[in-house]
């Protein structure tokens, strides 16, 4: 069972990381944004009130023994919090960062955020908070001071990584902190698993002597 919250800037890659680690872990991906936001167009305007975006998370999540919840909601699901195993918390170079941010705008809205398009304006305004993201104090709800709060404050492990490193690489990490942690609960699980795993490499001949 692994229960993982993945978070950190827009433009780290939270929900690609949470995707792939999910499907290599075969178990549920979930999404802030899915909860947070309802369908418009354009998208990204209207939040769902606090309860009904918290209720939909948990009806989601309820029947799974592990799920994979990515992108930033400390502001409104706490009460999903102590259901946690692992944190990871995604950091960029904040260059590095918003050329992916930009990049990704161009692909997903291409001419509805250029002059004159009917999100100008919104796009521009999200990259400009996006920005702000290391800045910015606790008054912004996404930013570093205030995952750095938050993170300060959680009971289960947390692992920091630099999302400049290749998805795959990512959930190598993820995989092995897992691991890590289900050694330090149960020592004989990993024992085990050692012992099994050394007795495979001498039937393949595969030991030194």
């Amino acid at each position: 069972m692994a229960r993982i919250h993945i978070l950190g800037a827009s433009g780290t890659g939270t929900t690609t990381l949470g995707a792939a680690l999910a499907d290599r872990l075969v178990c549920l991906h979930a999404d802030a944004d899915t909860f947070y936001w309802l369908p418009t167009d354009p998208p990204f305007t209207t939040p769902r009130p606090r309860e009904a975006r918290l209720a939909l998370l948990l009806s989601r999540i309820e029947k799974a023994t592990s799920w994979v919840f990515s992108g930033s909601a400390i502001s409104w699901a706490t009460l999903v919090e102590p259901l946690y195993d692992l944190v990871v918390f995604l950091r960029l170079d904040p260059v590095l960062r918003m050329e992916r941010l930009r990049r990704r705008e161009i692909a997903d809205y291409g001419a509805r955020i250029g002059p004159g398009g009917d999100m100008e304006v919104a796009s521009r305004q999200f990259l400009e908070w996006a920005a702000a993201y290391d800045t910015a104090g606790l008054q912004q709800v996404r930013s570093l001071a205030t995952h750095e709060l938050w993170l300060s404050k959680q009971r289960c492990p947390v692992q920091r990584l630099d999302a400049a490193a290749p998805v795959e690489d990512l959930v190598g990490a993820v995989l092995a902190k897992l691991w890590l942690n289900l050694c330090s609960l149960d020592e004989g699980v990993c024992r085990g698993s050692s012992d099994a795993s050394g007795k495979q490499r001498d039937d393949a001949g595969l030991r030194n002597h």
